[in-house]
């Protein structure tokens, strides 16, 4: 089960968009573990919409021409991880360090 509901994380990102609150007053109102998780929902949200903050069920697999055009995009580009993912419609960024 996921730790985080598709209705919680809206409710966050909501609160963060349309109350004015910053994501280091809401990550530990929330008991978030940390700030980085709502700021990553927040733009996931605003990439994605609804699909940004659903939790994938499938398991996405990647050619190694995929992972190696990824590798080279990050060596020639002064991108961090989460903008390369974000750019290239893979919601978590954790999957291009890896």
């Amino acid at each position: 089960m996921a730790k985080y509901t598709f209705e919680f994380k809206k409710k966050v990102v909501f609160e963060y968009l349309y109350g004015k609150i910053g994501s280091t007053i809401l990550a530990p109102k929330y008991n978030i573990k940390s700030e980085k998780q709502v700021r990553q929902w927040i733009h996931n949200y605003q990439e994605f919409g609804d699909e940004g903050l659903k939790r994938s069920r499938k398991r996405e697999t990647y050619s190694f021409e995929f992972k190696l055009h990824m590798v080279e995009l990050y060596l020639t580009n002064e991108v961090s991880y989460e903008e390369l993912a974000l750019a290239n419609g893979i919601t978590n960024y954790a999957t291009i360090s890896k």
